[in-house]
């Protein structure tokens, strides 16, 4: 397995980032394998992918060299700039720092990621960064920036539950669920960041960024010893426009618009979000969460200034019993390896 030896300033220092770049690469790897893992997805794909794969015909080059950027168990590190962390960039901002490749260093990268010789006419192009920069922006254009908003409120969402966990039970539990079942936090200050079967990597200076994507899948990098970043997938319950389906005999129990703001919180989420991902009015909002807080189904509580609500023992059970879950409260969604 692969695992970070973390030091405790470089924790201390951790923080969550929004990347409108990593949304895009993200988005491009769900283009480039055109496989879904939710309906919304699925309909994003249909609207996107007819475009995409035209885009790539026009240009072989092009789709020669974003074949060669990702592979099951590494992606070109040109493609997967670290954010810097600072504050947040925009997508042209941060695409300089693909444009801003050495192409010697391009082909480079290229062969880790082809695992063996990069294959013409890649080896011999002096405009390789560029060209995926090209790419990029095509697909943010295209694909990522009229729905930009909407993203952008779920991975907000997204962080304020993840924050909401740190709170409650520290950085080991926090890391634990942003991609479970592949990374984990072993002790000693051992965090397993994926499965692959790569060397230990110190990490006891710089900073730890923690990048949320809609798409999903997830990487880590890193910018020599000053920053670091895990590049994760936000919680299916989040990720699916559509959100998660309500079943029959509970919108029946409850009435679909509440019991739609019931099963979205297993993971803690304030008023303004669940007005974002339900697409209700604050006030009919407003409503549903006070019956439900009567009934004891949820909980709230407070993370900084935010007010959250989240599942009681009681919701969860409801819920899980509607959905034929055997496991109450067991975590939804998840992404690929990173």
């Amino acid at each position: 397995m692969g695992w970070w030896q973390i030091g405790t300033d470089t924790l201390a220092g951790s923080s969550f980032v929004l990347s409108p770049l990593a949304e895009t690469v993200a988005s491009l790897k769900t283009l480039h394998l055109a496989v879904a893992t939710h309906p919304g997805e699925r309909a994003w794909l249909d609207r996107h992918l007819p475009a995409y794969r035209e885009r790539l015909a026009a240009e072989p080059v092009d789709a020669l060299l974003v074949r060669a950027s990702f592979s099951p168990t590494w992606n070109a590190d040109f493609l997967t700039p670290t954010p810097r962390g600072d504050r947040e960039r925009s997508f042209e901002e941060e695409v300089e720092a693909v444009r801003a490749t050495e192409p010697a260093d391009a082909v480079d990268q290229l062969a880790v990621s082809v695992g063996g010789p990069v294959p013409e006419p890649l080896r011999s192009a002096r405009d390789l960064p560029e060209r995926l920069a090209d790419v990029l922006g095509w697909v943010w254009r295209e694909t990522v920036l009229p729905e930009w908003a909407r993203r952008r409120r779920v991975l907000e969402a997204d962080v304020m539950a993840r924050t909401a966990l740190l709170s409650r039970g520290g950085w080991a539990a926090a890391l634990d669920e942003l991609c479970p079942g592949k990374m984990r936090w072993l002790g000693d200050g051992r965090l397993q960041v994926n499965t692959r079967d790569y060397p230990p990597r110190s990490v006891d200076r710089g900073r730890l960024l923690l990048v949320p994507v809609t798409p999903a899948t997830g990487w880590v990098s890193w910018e020599e010893t000053e920053r670091y970043a895990i590049v994760y997938p936000c919680a299916g319950v989040l990720a699916d426009a559509a959100g998660p389906a309500v079943p029959q005999a509970l919108g029946a129990l409850l009435g679909t618009a509440r019991a739609g703001v019931l099963v979205r919180l297993g993971s803690p989420l304030s008023t303004s979000q669940l007005v974002a991902l339900t697409g209700q009015g604050l006030g009919s909002v407003g409503r549903h969460l006070k019956v439900l807080l009567d009934a004891g189904l949820v909980r709230r509580g407070r993370a900084g200034r935010s007010v959250l609500y989240e599942w009681t023992e009681a919701g969860a059970v409801l819920v899980a019993a509607q959905r034929g879950d055997p496991r109450p409260g067991a975590p939804r969604g998840g992404g690929r390896s990173l």
